[in-house]
């Protein structure tokens, strides 16, 4: 396959609607297999996903930023996300932010307490208490990895209503987000990425 025609720089300055399209297609060409796999939820599944592959690309974490800034509340003061998955994704929606004048602090949890120092889950500048943060997610399954995120912020103290995905595998995420009252919203569903796939596999 071939990689996106638009120059590095151009990703910067392209229109937010061309910039989604063209992550999308990034998506397909370096992150999209199918096979056999087994999943981190347990599920046996014919295709697998990784997220970091486009996180962590020069284009890809570039629009990953961009494109997830549009999904964040303009009165979120953090964003968040469970390592390591999270990571690049956190880091990029903080430094695009602070590129179009907006101030969103990158906190990452980690999955186990640091084991010296301060013990702590969360890694990042701590926050006033109550300080609204939304989790980012790459890719959605079960929901779980998210909300072992959630409850870690919510329990420093932080206020958390909001999961944003680039993916949603849509295999029980979103309902399980609805039960737990959080509102969640997924930049791509498995429909859309399997299907520009199809198209550029044709």
């Amino acid at each position: 396959m071939t990689q996106p025609s638009i120059q590095l720089s151009a990703w910067t300055t392209i229109d937010r609607p061309t910039l989604k399209d063209q992550l999308l297609t990034l998506l397909c060409q370096v992150a999209y297999k199918e096979g056999d796999f087994l999943l981190s939820s347990g599920q046996r599944s014919t295709y697998y996903i990784n997220g970091k592959q486009v996180t962590l690309h020069p284009q890809g974490g570039l629009a990953v930023g961009r494109v997830l800034l549009e999904y964040i509340p303009e009165t979120t003061v953090a964003v968040a996300g469970l390592t390591l998955g999270a990571d690049p994704i956190v880091t990029a929606a903080s430094v695009v932010a602070a590129y179009e004048g907006r101030s969103l602090t990158a906190l990452i949890v980690r999955k186990e307490a640091k084991g010296h120092g301060t013990q702590a889950y969360i890694e990042g500048p701590t926050l006033p208490e109550g300080s609204p943060v939304v989790v980012l997610e790459d890719v959605v399954t079960t929901g779980q990895s998210a909300m072992k995120a959630v409850d870690r912020l919510r329990g420093a103290g932080y206020v958390v209503t909001q999961v944003i995905s680039l993916l949603d595998r849509e295999q029980g995420g979103a309902e399980y987000y609805a039960e737990q009252g959080i509102e969640f919203h997924a930049v791509y569903n498995i429909r859309d990425l399997q299907a520009r796939w199809k198209e550029l596999n044709s």
